[in-house]
């Protein structure tokens, strides 16, 4: 078998560069050269906003484009004379506008989130630019994806606050509710649809177990072997400033996926697997925020 991943430098898509290069596929990536490259892939060093020929001709039984953010992304990449027996596109839940009901379903009306604001109207049109020139692809919508090669500064944060013994400042009563999916069960999917070729083609992917921020904190440091210690800050605050994610809280239907992927990795062990990784790599973090910095300045009683 014969896969094309766009990017395979970085978090998901060098996680799934690994995971079916492990599996004996032949792994073909398209990014820039500027990273390392994963042991055994074919790399065609370019940005994908500049195909130019290198596709031309090519086959490949599955696309899977982790990197696409607007409809001229997936318009490059499927006008550049490639062909291929698969196509699945990693889109994203900003795609749900926050005033629908939840949790979102697949089939519930697309648009503009004034959380995701621009983020997701790109994800959105990138969709229907696929779902109208290539049919049979497959779309997944995410909640937060986790796990090992993790490079955004979000289970890394109470990382850190754990192994510096920190007590940990939680937004008012950290009731604000997760979703999470782990990059190795998303590999899994992806299998799964090549295989079985279901007839829906948009799913909302995820762990059907919700957490609460508390309970994902506290997770969190249980991994790094510590007991979470809270200090509620207030609504006044803001959230941002002081933590890893916006105040903005939803549910996606995961019912498709389960009936094809019933069994996901508990959000327990995955936690640990990430951190066992990250006590390794503590440099692998893309633009760590100044959490600490505002926590310090401004949130420690003096």
């Amino acid at each position: 078998m014969e896969i094309l991943i766009t990017g395979g430098t970085t978090f998901v898509s060098k996680y799934a560069a690994e995971y079916f290069i492990s599996k004996g596929t032949d792994v073909t990536v398209i990014n820039r050269g500027s990273r390392p490259q994963v042991a055994g892939v074919t790399l065609i060093n370019c940005d994908r906003a500049a195909l130019g020929d290198r596709l031309k001709g090519k086959h490949y039984d599955l696309v899977l484009d982790v990197t696409a953010y607007t409809e001229e992304d997936i318009k490059t990449l499927v006008n550049s004379g490639i062909s291929f027996d698969d196509y699945v596109f990693i889109s994203s839940s900003a795609v749900y506008p926050e005033t629908n009901p939840q949790p979102f379903t697949e089939e519930q009306i697309c648009g503009y989130n004034s959380v995701w604001r621009d983020y997701g109207i790109n994800k959105l049109k990138a969709e229907r630019y696929l779902e109208a020139n290539v049919p049979n692809a497959y779309i997944l919508r995410p909640p937060y994806f986790y796990g090992v090669y993790e490079n955004l500064y979000r289970e890394a944060f109470p990382f850190d606050c754990a192994m510096r013994d920190r007590p940990f400042y939680l937004p008012q009563n950290g009731d604000m509710k997760l979703q999470f999916f782990n990059v190795f069960d998303l590999c899994r999917f992806v299998e799964v649809l090549t295989d079985k070729h279901p007839e829906n083609h948009i799913f909302n992917v995820g762990n059907k177990d919700i957490v609460t921020v508390k309970e994902w904190v506290e997770l969190c440091y249980r991994a790094v072997g510590k007991t979470a210690e809270f200090i509620s800050v207030s609504k006044d605050t803001p959230q941002r400033d002081y933590f890893c994610f916006y105040d903005y809280e939803y549910e996606l239907c995961v019912s498709r996926q389960n009936g094809l992927l019933p069994d996901t990795v508990p959000l327990e062990q995955g936690l640990k697997e990430e951190f066992e990784w990250y006590r390794n790599n503590l440099d692998s973090i893309y633009n760590r925020k100044p959490y600490f910095e505002y926590i310090d300045n401004y949130l420690v009683k003096k």
